[in-house]
């Protein structure tokens, strides 16, 4: 049996309407997104936005930052096996090593304290030298994986950093 993870948030407005903080829904949609259990569901308010009522008024319940990019990055990066790195309270991280019909992988770090978050994660030997991005802009700079095809990826604190490879980054995520 396979779960259908989501993240639960309901329309601004409605009975059973719940408050999920904003910054904590790309750490929930990359958990469900990213990883290779279950079968994800995206809640369309999410994704477009919802309205309370009105459709003349703006909307009541903003879209999620970037959301559409990290469902892209699903298409794209998160295949294969999956190594943990779940050794801190705050920050966890995880590399999906891609497959033989999806070469590209990617490294994917969470933090919701109130501190950068910092993972130290192995792509693969076979990686070294490699220079890796983050995906969606949010973390600037750039990584080098060392001679074991090991490096340092970072996110801001209460955020996240999906980083891959800059040459596997194509023309539509703006890199």
């Amino acid at each position: 049996m396979r779960l259908t993870p989501f993240v639960f948030s309901t329309q601004v407005g409605q009975a059973l309407a719940s408050c999920v903080a904003m910054w904590f829904k790309p750490l929930a949609y990359a958990l469900i997104l990213l990883r290779v259990d279950g079968y994800p569901c995206v809640f369309y308010g999410d994704l477009y936005g919802c309205s309370a009522g009105d459709n003349d008024q703006p909307p009541a319940q903003q879209p999620v930052a970037q959301l559409a990019d990290i469902i892209k990055a699903r298409k794209e990066f998160a295949y294969g096996e999956i190594r943990d790195y779940w050794d801190h309270p705050n920050c966890i991280g995880w590399v999906r090593t891609g497959d033989k019909d999806h070469p590209n992988s990617c490294a994917v770090v969470l933090c919701n304290g109130t501190e950068e978050g910092t993972k130290w994660m192995e792509i693969g030997k076979e990686h070294a030298g490699e220079q890796w991005i983050e995906l969606l802009g949010w973390y600037q700079g750039e990584v080098t994986l060392n001679d074991d095809g090991w490096g340092e990826f970072k996110c801001h604190a209460k955020s996240i950093g999906i980083w891959v490879k800059r040459s596997a980054i194509r023309h539509q995520h703006g890199h």
